[in-house]
């Protein structure tokens, strides 16, 4: 295995992905710089593998693992057509839930046009939303008080809980910057650098070389981070792919002239 340069490790919404048209074009000169110089992009986000498989392929990133389900699963490299086969615990951690206080109503209880009306997604997209392998989100539908009663009992049969913005979700552990140590133990680069916009992101941010938090104007901004002060962790001008693809290239030619003085 290559050791590769610079791995990069992005989240998608709002990111590398535009906030309101979900393209990833303005970021495309910088995707092709990364693979001309034998770069790696992994991908990470709260994303299934169904939903990260068809964009990872279309950005041209298929030699390299994704982080999908906030951390909870890893995709490996390869073609899309195998990506949902193998081990996946959803069954195991459905069955457990089924045990728990109820008020939890997640995915897997919801069809199809009930996961699009409460994430916005279209019914194709809230289809593979569905397609669930690693974690099950869910709203909570009772009190605070039972609340801390259910994520008692989950966490008495083996599961971790995030609140997000919008949802709980249930898994059997594992975050973004967790498996950003696992891709960075198998890979050894020279250099990493993490790019977010969200909370979820901090830990990854603050986990690599460099961080970069992207503007997203649709979304309250980041609070300083640990690494900003001393310019480990910049911030763009710009949002979404635009911002990232400047980053990227403005990041590419400091650590190759940093190289080049060595």
């Amino acid at each position: 295995m290559t050791t590769p340069d610079i791995l990069i490790f992005s989240d998608l919404d709002g990111t590398l992905l535009g906030h309101d048209d979900y393209s990833w074009a303005p970021a495309k000169p910088a995707l092709e710089a990364l693979k001309a110089r034998g770069c790696g992009v992994i991908l990470a986000s709260s994303k299934t593998a169904a939903e990260i498989a068809p964009l990872r392929a279309e950005m041209g990133l298929t030699d390299w693992p994704a982080i999908v389900e906030n951390g909870s699963g890893l995709l490996p490299p390869g073609d899309p057509a195998d990506e949902m086969g193998g081990h996946s615990p959803y069954a195991d951690l459905r069955a457990r839930l089924a045990d728990l206080p109820q008020g939890f109503r997640g995915f897997g209880d919801m069809e199809i046009p009930e996961v699009a009306e409460i994430t916005g997604l279209p019914e194709p997209s809230a289809a593979l939303a569905k397609r669930r392998r690693f974690s099950e989100p869910g709203l909570w539908t009772g009190t605070e008080a039972a609340l801390e009663r259910f994520l008692s009992a989950a966490s008495t049969a083996g599961l971790s809980a995030r609140r997000g913005g919008r949802f709980l979700t249930l898994s059997f552990g594992g975050t973004k910057a967790g498996r950003m140590d696992e891709i960075i133990d198998t890979y050894r680069p020279r250099h990493t650098i993490a790019l977010g916009d969200a909370p979820n992101d901090t830990e990854m941010l603050e986990r690599a070389d460099h961080g970069v938090i992207i503007r997203n104007d649709a979304a309250p901004p980041l609070p300083p981070l640990s690494g900003e002060a001393e310019g480990r962790i910049r911030r763009t001008a710009e949002e979404g792919p635009a911002g990232w693809c400047h980053a990227v290239l403005a990041l590419m030619q400091a650590l190759g002239r940093k190289e080049t003085h060595h």
